[in-house]
C-alpha cells in the first residue's frame, strides 16, 4: 500500500478518536481555564527513551518531576515515535506528551485546532542522517537506488528525510522514484544497519552516534546544518486541550519541573549523561557507552523554547509532501506559552514571545 495512503488512513483513525474524545468531554469546548485543586489528580505523561527527551527521562526516572508536581499521581508511558503518542493522547490514555513537531502539527490539524496545544520546547538539534561507510554514499549524487529508514511514517525524522531527498532531486519508490524508505523502531534500524539491510537512516540521537561507532556508519548530514543558526525544534511538550483547560495548576507544576530540569542539565552535563544512561537501562535494559552519549549530546541543545519558526517550517515541509491534506495548514493557536511564560517570569528568566 502507498505509504501516503497508509498515513491518510492512520490520520482518519486519529480523527475519529478525536471526535469521540470531544463528545465524551464537552468541557473541551471551554475557552477559559478552570483552576482545580491538585489533590487526587492524575497526570499521565508520554515520552521516548531518546536523549532529546532527556528532561523527561531523568526527571520522571529519578522522581524529580513527581516531587515537584505535588499531590498529583504521575503515570508514564514510553513510546517509540510521535504518531503513536498523539494517538494515545487523543484516545485519552495520556494527558501530556514529549513529541516531535510533525506529529504535534498533524494532531492539531486533525482535531481542527481543538485537540492539543504546544506548551513548551524540550530540545533543539540532535538529529542526523547516518549512512553505512560501505554504502557508496559520499555526496548527494549517490543517493539514487538506495534504501533508507526512519522511525515512523510521518514522524519528524521521516518528514525531514523525505524533504531532503526531494530537495536534492530524488523521489521515493512510492512516488515513482528509486529511493526506498522503510519505517522501523530505532533499535531495529540499528540492527538493519548492522545486517546491511539498509544504506542509511535519518533518526534522533543517540542512535545516529551508536550506528556511527558500532555499526560502521558515518554522519552524512547533521540536520543542524540545514537550519538557520543551527536551531530547530526536535522535541516539545504538548497537552490535550481539555486537560490544560481543567488542570492549569498541574500543568504549571509540570512546567516548573521541566524548566528546573532543563536548567540543571545544562549546568551539569556530565552528571546528566550518567543519570540518563542509568535511566535508559531501566527503560530499555541497555546502556550506551559514555563516549557515544557525550558525542550525541554535543549535537543537542536542551531547552524549553519551542523555536516556533522551525515548527512552522516543518509544517510547510510536511504539507509539501502531502502529509497534511490539500489545504495549507492553519496553525494559528497551536502554541499556548502563557503558563510557561508565567513560570519563567517567576524565575526571573526571559519570557518567550509568540
Amino acid at each position: 500500500m502507498n505509504p501516503i495512503v497508509k498515513f491518510g488512513i492512520a490520520g482518519a483513525i486519529i480523527a475519529v478518536v478525536i471526535v469521540a474524545s470531544f463528545i465524551s468531554t464537552p468541557e473541551a469546548a471551554q475557552n477559559h481555564y478552570t483552576t482545580t485543586n491538585s489533590s487526587n489528580q492524575i497526570l499521565r505523561i508520554g515520552y521516548f527513551p531518546n536523549i532529546s527527551h532527556i528532561q523527561a527521562v531523568i526527571g520522571l526516572g529519578t522522581g524529580d518531576y513527581q516531587k515537584e508536581i505535588a499531590g498529583v499521581k504521575v503515570e508514564t508511558e514510553v513510546f517509540n515515535a510521535g504518531p503513536s503518542a498523539i494517538e494515545a493522547l487523543f484516545a485519552n490514555r495520556i494527558d501530556v506528551a514529549y513529541v516531535g513537531p510533525n506529529p504535534a502539527i498533524n494532531g492539531y490539524i486533525k482535531s481542527d485546532g481543538q485537540g492539543l496545544r504546544v506548551i513548551a520546547g524540550a530540545a533543539s538539534g540532535g538529529v542526523v542522517f547516518v549512512v553505512r561507510n560501505d554504502s557508496g554514499i559520499n555526496s548527494v549524487t549517490d543517493l539514487g537506488g538506495k534504501k533508507f529508514a526512519s522511525p515512523q511514517l510521518g514522524n519528524t525524522q521521516d518528514v525531514a528525510l523525505r524533504s531532503f531527498l526531494l530537495k536534492n532531486g530524488y523521489k521515493t519508490s512510492d512516488n515513482g522514484g528509486n529511493v526506498q524508505i522503510v519505517n522501523a523502531a530505532n533499535a531495529d534500524i540499528f540492527t538493519m544497519m548492522v545486517k546491511k539491510d539498509i544504506d542509511g537512516a535519518w533518526l534522533p540521537e543517540p542512535w545516529g552516534t551508536k550506528i556511527e561507532q558500532e555499526a560502521d556508519g558515518k554522519i552524512f548530514v547533521d540536520e543542524r546544518s540545514l537550519w538557520p543558526g543551527g536551531k530547530f525544534v526536535t522535541s516539545l511538550i504538548v497537552v490535550r486541550t481539555d486537560y490544560l483547560q481543567n488542570h492549569p495548576n498541574v500543568i504549571k507544576e509540570l512546567l516548573e519541573a521541566h524548566v528546573n530540569e532543563t536548567l540543571w542539565i545544562n549546568n551539569n552535563k556530565d552528571q546528566a549523561i550518567d543519570i540518563f544512561n542509568e535511566q535508559l537501562e531501566n527503560l530499555t535494559g541497555k546502556t550506551l557507552p559514555v563516549t557515544e552519549l557525550k558525542e550525541a549530546f554535543s549535537r543537542i541543545d536542551v531547552t524549553y523554547d519551542p523555536i516556533q519558526a522551525s515548527l512552522y517550517k516543518g509544517a510547510d515541509n510536511a504539507y509539501g509532501l502531502g502529509f497534511l491534506g490539500n489545504d495549507k495548514p492553519d496553525l494559528d493557536g497551536i502554541f499556548d506559552l502563557s503558563i510557561l511564560n508565567q513560570v519563567l517570569k517567576e524565575k526571573n528568566l526571559p519570557t518567550i514571545s509568540n
